[in-house]
């Protein structure tokens, strides 16, 4: 080996330990961002989803007669 690999190696050697807590630190950082990103689109595509089944479910309508109630309620007097 040339002066230089061998003083390149002993210069990687002596900082291996920082290099692959770095790498570590990097990945780290990068796993959890992209698990935020699959968290992000899976809850937009639930949300999505729900709108689009809320919107398409059939809506239930109810009739009542509400005569007897206005008459009694104008007949009351404001006294």
């Amino acid at each position: 080996m040339s002066q230089e690999k061998v003083d390149k190696y002993k210069k990687e050697k002596a900082n291996r330990k920082k290099t692959l807590a770095r790498n570590k630190v990097k990945h780290v950082v990068s796993m959890c961002c992209a698990w935020a990103v699959v968290a992000a689109i899976a809850g937009w595509a639930g949300f999505t989803g729900y709108q689009y089944y809320e919107k398409n479910k059939p809506v239930e309508t109810y009739y009542c007669d509400t005569t007897a109630i206005d008459d009694y309620i104008s007949g009351l007097s404001a006294e």
